[in-house]
């Protein structure tokens, strides 16, 4: 009972909060609120990659290739594709699913991959892979969790409505919760299983994330300090402040294979 209460709860927040984020839109005027197609299947020009050890478009193992219009991420490698640009204030699409291989310290993980939002600095700066950031997490059991991936300082920080008791050490995102902020770590997705266990395959109770094989839509919005994270069409985690408020893209290699049909992003113009 309390699922379907907690359920119908988060679909009412879930249409409120997208109304509140199409209302503030001024009408297109020109080609600034064009859809950009980031990826459209066939290549990379809006990206360039980053290998862990490699640094930058150095990729003799391919660990990121397009064929018949997908995007394949091996995950052999640790590493990400970065956008040449710098966005704010969008609508991110991306469709993805996940591949059968799994490689090295995470063969037997859940499988593991993520969007990096507002990403600034140098890349590799953290742990020698990744540009400092916000991820929207895209992970078996934990699609829709917001990390920030900063430097420890308030220059990288993400606050969102929470639950009152945390998820083992991590908040619980909460529509009707007060307002809690982190400059390292993760705020989990509402439906996120306390049972969660970092193991192949996992899936919770509530997931919202497809199974295996099949596609997923993951959205993220931006307007100003918020970022909303939507699966398959259900608000999932939504910060009503995030630093830094704008920066490049990065969509990680990290131990899974993955495949993406799609990456869009829609500028938003506000008033």
């Amino acid at each position: 009972m309390r699922y379907l209460e907690t359920s119908r709860r988060v679909l009412v927040f879930s249409i409120a909060a997208l109304v509140s984020l199409v209302a503030p839109q001024a009408p297109a005027e020109d080609d600034a609120t064009r859809e950009v197609r980031l990826f459209d299947g066939s290549g990379l020009a809006h990206f360039y990659t980053f290998l862990r050890d490699r640094g930058r478009d150095s990729d003799p193992k391919q660990v990121f290739t397009v064929t018949d219009g997908l995007l394949r991420i091996s995950g052999e490698e640790w590493g990400c594709i970065t956008t040449r640009e710098s966005f704010e204030n969008y609508h991110l699409v991306a469709e993805f699913k996940w591949g059968a291989k799994t490689w090295g310290e995470r063969a037997d993980r859940a499988r593991d991959s993520g969007i990096l939002v507002h990403s600034t600095g140098p890349d590799g700066a953290y742990s020698g892979i990744w540009m400092h950031s916000i991820e929207c997490q895209i992970i078996e059991g934990g699609t829709g969790d917001v990390l920030v991936v900063g430097d420890g300082s308030e220059k990288f920080s993400a606050t969102a409505p929470v639950a009152a008791e945390k998820q083992d050490t991590s908040y619980l995102y909460d529509p009707q919760g007060a307002p809690a902020t982190i400059n390292k770590g993760r705020i989990n997705w509402w439906g996120r299983d306390p049972a969660w266990s970092d193991t192949k395959g996992f899936r919770g109770a509530r997931d919202v994330e497809k199974s295996v094989g099949e596609w997923n839509r993951l959205e993220c919005i931006v307007v100003g300090r918020t970022l909303s994270v939507i699966l398959n069409g259900v608000l999932v985690n939504q910060c009503v402040d995030v630093e830094p408020r704008r920066g490049q893209i990065q969509i990680q290699s990290e131990g899974a294979e993955i495949f993406v049909r799609k990456i869009t992003l829609t500028p938003l113009v506000t008033e």
